[in-house]
């Protein structure tokens, strides 16, 4: 015989891998093992692209103690406009995610300052702003302005949602005329950007902050690539909605790598609230 006949492995014979063992890098396409991305803050170590994490590891990360005093936990949705199916996708994602809302707040400290901190969980519903992520973030800078302690609000969202129809798009109007009343103060307002940050979050509180810190590589805009290509019928040029981008042209302060970004806040800290380092430090 010229040819050998091929033998097909049977399914059960073949090489079966845990799932979750590997996660693919949306940038540069790199396969990753997962323990070790975990180790790496889930930060590509090949193309320092940063991947998604959830609000309890930026609480983790970021403050004393991964500690956060949270208020209005209970508060969640309900279904003002009988939406279709918005119920079930409620229950879904408060099964998922072990939360009532996409965003948590309350009062916490970074390196011994007091801070009213909340952030968004993209893993519920897209991070999509509704009535009660607008109340939560409202009730979070009212929070900051009676305490006059800084506030933190780091944004992870793909906009509005859809669900809730104008109560969603008037939580814009809210929390923005919150943050003018909280400026009035003079109370600082750091805005963390993460990927992504877009659409009615990114034109309202997300973009707003006296000093605005993205991660690198974070997707940021109001309006995604495609629609816009399709509206304007332009290519958008290369990375235009990136972090680096936005940087660039005067739309952002600092890109923070994640390692960095509680160090960073503390040395903002010790410039706007004045705090003079003791010889131990």
């Amino acid at each position: 015989m010229w040819f050998k006949k091929k033998i097909k492995a049977k399914p059960e014979e073949k090489l079966k891998l845990p799932d979750g063992l590997w996660a693919k890098c949306e940038t540069c396409g790199e396969i990753l093992y997962r323990k070790e991305l975990e180790k790496n803050l889930w930060i590509c170590p090949k193309c320092n692209f940063h991947f998604r994490i959830n609000c309890h590891n930026y609480i983790s990360l970021l403050l004393d103690d991964a500690t956060l005093d949270e208020q209005d936990k209970d508060l969640e949705a309900l279904d003002p406009l009988g939406f279709p199916d918005y119920k079930k996708k409620l229950k879904a994602a408060r099964e998922k995610t072990a939360m009532k809302e996409g965003v948590v707040y309350g009062f916490a400290k970074i390196d011994g300052i007091p801070v009213v901190f909340a952030a968004m969980d993209f893993a519920f519903i897209g991070g999509s702003m509704g009535s009660v992520i607008g109340e939560k973030i409202a009730r979070a800078i009212r929070a900051a302005q009676k305490k006059e302690i800084p506030l933190i609000i780091l944004s992870a969202s793909g906009g509005a949602r859809m669900q809730e129809g104008i109560l969603s798009l008037m939580q814009m109007a809210k929390t923005s005329a919150e943050l003018a009343l909280l400026a009035q103060k003079r109370i600082p307002y750091i805005s963390i950007l993460t990927h992504p940050t877009t659409a009615g979050v990114m034109a309202s509180y997300a973009s707003l902050g006296d000093i605005i810190i993205t991660e690198p590589g974070a997707l940021l805009g109001f309006t995604g690539a495609r629609v816009a290509e399709q509206t304007i019928g332009e290519k958008f040029p290369p990375g235009l909605q990136r972090s680096e981008s936005l940087l660039k042209h005067g739309m952002i302060d600092l890109i923070v790598s994640r390692k960095d970004l509680r160090n960073t806040l503390i040395k903002i800290f010790n410039i706007i609230c004045k705090r003079e380092k003791t010889p131990a430090e």
